[in-house]
């Protein structure tokens, strides 16, 4: 993380690439133990605390200069609100699972894709004043 104004939106895009990836990890988890009795899914929790810390104002840059980036954190908790219709307890949906972790991967893909373009950026404006 580099503390300067001209990273500010990476250092964002930064902390959504690392919720995405822990959410892929709890996602094959879940898939790993979709026939384990008693097993309760996981999920992460990260875009909450980014919409809260970017806010609902008019200036976009402002708020991702603003940001408090170690409130950005991704965390993991059991979701025991998933109803289980199975006899062992395990409330995963593999169906469900194999959908969202296809989304996530689209997410994560997309993020990784805008901190290069943010790198071209910088790398064009430094070659312009060369």
């Amino acid at each position: 993380m580099t503390k300067t104004g001209a990273f500010d939106y990476i250092n964002v895009l930064e902390k959504a690439c690392d919720a995405g990836w822990t959410r892929n990890s709890v996602l094959a988890n879940n898939i790993a133990n979709v026939d384990t009795p008693g097993f309760k899914r996981e999920d992460v929790q990260f875009e909450e605390y980014l919409m809260g810390e970017l806010g609902y104002t008019d200036s976009l840059d402002d708020e991702v200069a603003n940001a408090e980036l170690d409130a950005l954190n991704a965390t993991t908790y059991t979701d025991y609100a998933t109803v289980s219709y199975r006899l062992d307890g395990n409330n995963v949906d593999i169906d469900t699972e194999n959908a969202e972790l296809a989304k996530n991967q689209i997410k994560y893909y997309t993020m990784i894709d805008s901190v290069s373009q943010e790198f071209s950026r910088l790398k064009m404006v430094t070659k312009g004043n060369s």
